[in-house]
């Protein structure tokens, strides 16, 4: 069983509604040439605009529709901007249930986006999509392999791509985009 665990491309911005930058779409098509010899029978994405755009070329080409689940939703951090969000995130993964004010805690989020996972490697298909956020994605990372925390959240790219091989308990989780 192969999850692909991807972060969406470059967007305009970080609403629900904010879509793909010109880059991004061409980064799409991109990710859509990795992936398209991969084997993929399902893909699932966040209820966000940018990350189904992010995996919209890949769909057409394998003629797909995509699952879109609202546990892929990126993690809210706090209600409101907050000028020092950046230490506020770090200190959520060194207390994974430190909450904010309108928040959630990384425990949580990393709980709901685990269980996408969990459904899916439970499911019929091998080789399965799954589009989602930087701080979900990090946070999911996290679950499988521990060592992962906020520096690995920064140094994300948009897009990137983790393989996570279920063929052993725990998976192997290896970061293979490279662009």
């Amino acid at each position: 069983m192969n999850v692909y665990l991807i972060r969406h491309c470059k967007a305009e911005g970080q609403s629900a509604e904010a879509k793909l930058t010109d880059e991004g779409n061409a980064q799409a098509e991109k990710l859509a040439d990795f992936l398209e010899g991969k084997g993929i029978a399902a893909i699932w994405t966040s209820p966000f605009v940018r990350t189904r755009q992010t995996i919209q070329p890949l769909a057409q080409r394998l003629g797909m529709e995509t699952v879109q689940d609202q546990r892929l939703a990126e993690r809210v951090l706090c209600e409101g901007h907050h000028p020092d969000w950046y230490e506020m995130l770090r200190e959520t993964f060194r207390d994974l249930d430190l909450s904010y004010p309108g928040g959630e805690s990384s425990r949580v989020a990393m709980s709901r986006g685990v269980a996408v996972i969990d459904e899916v490697v439970r499911g019929e298909e091998r080789n399965v999509v799954i589009v989602t956020h930087g701080n979900l994605m990090a946070l999911i990372l996290k679950h499988f392999e521990d060592r992962i925390g906020f520096e690995e959240w920064a140094a994300l790219s948009n897009p990137d791509v983790y393989h996570l091989a279920f063929t052993e308990n725990p998976p192997t989780v290896k970061r293979i985009w490279t662009e």
